[in-house]
């Protein structure tokens, strides 16, 4: 599916026309030139995906966008765990599947009915990974938005992240891996982990009979608040302070290139920082606006 924005650029400034969504939007093994900029249940989006550099690989990452009307939508990131036989392909299994059930036939009234179809969602993910790519495994982390309410769901090592406009944290969903636990409980700095040799072990993915689905509660955001949804290529290589300070504010093209720009030159090696995890990387931010 080819991406439906548009971007209208004047000489010395950074612009961008954001434009209604078609929705579903579904980006896999993909490359965005520049980040895709929308409009989105009354707040705004953007969105970019890119294979590891310098390129040639497949980009085992994916992403979706879903608007099912003014108020409500869904927001999700896959990355395929490279490291398992058709992992690459995993992260597009699932995030089809994902919008399937979502969007599938008519949409039943009730508050806990988009609840209710994320998660089937992830369960025939799950399956369909098993069945069609045995052995491959993927993340998957969704955002269920209501304007300026979010609750959060995830299976693996992803990134989302809720900040302030003055950078604070207001909630992240914990990394289902020993790492992320470690981090979370404070037996392990966060720039320790990043540089730690299991780094990569993850204890939860989709291609596991054995899969846990982790849901969040539903959470207010104020306006001008932002939330970042990315594969590991950006929090393998940023600081969870460091992204909170490129998203907090600022037109969201900008802080979408912010956050290409940094990680890439993490991975290229040539940055002072100790973190450098070449990968392909993802990203989607949302920021409510005021109705």
């Amino acid at each position: 599916m080819k991406p439906s924005s548009r971007f209208a650029a004047s000489a010395g400034a950074d612009v961008a026309t954001k434009i209604p969504l078609e929705s579903p939007l579904i980006l896999v093994s993909a490359t965005t030139p520049e980040p895709l900029y929308h409009a989105f249940c009354g707040g705004e989006i953007c969105a970019f995906t890119r294979p590891e550099p310098p390129g040639g690989a497949p980009n085992g990452d994916g992403l979706a966008l879903i608007e099912l009307s003014r108020d409500l939508g869904v927001l999700a990131v896959a990355d395929g765990a490279g490291g398992t036989p058709g992992g690459n392909k995993a992260s597009g299994v699932a995030l089809k599947e994902l919008v399937r059930c979502i969007t599938e036939g008519t949409f039943p009234k009730g508050d806990t009915a988009l609840r209710e179809r994320i998660l089937d969602g992830f369960e025939a993910a799950n399956k369909a990974v098993m069945k069609k790519l045995p052995g491959a495994a993927t993340t998957l982390f969704v955002l269920e938005v209501r304007g300026r309410k979010v609750r959060s769901y995830h299976a693996g090592d992803s990134l989302l992240l809720g900040v302030s406009r003055g950078g604070k944290k207001k909630f992240h969903a914990v990394p289902h891996s020993p790492t992320g636990y470690a981090v979370e409980s404070g037996l392990m700095p966060e720039a320790e982990a990043l540089l730690h040799p299991e780094n990569h072990i993850v204890s939860n993915l989709l291609g596991s009979p054995d899969l846990r689905i982790e849901v969040g509660s539903l959470m207010d955001l104020d306006v001008g608040d932002t939330v970042a949804l990315a594969s590991d290529g950006l929090s393998d290589n940023m600081t969870l302070d460091e992204i909170s300070t490129s998203i907090r504010a600022g037109h969201l093209p900008t802080c979408a290139r912010r956050l290409a720009e940094a990680a890439t030159h993490r991975m290229s090696g040539e940055s002072s920082s100790p973190f450098s995890k070449p990968d392909d990387l993802t990203v989607v931010l949302y920021r409510p606006q005021s109705r």
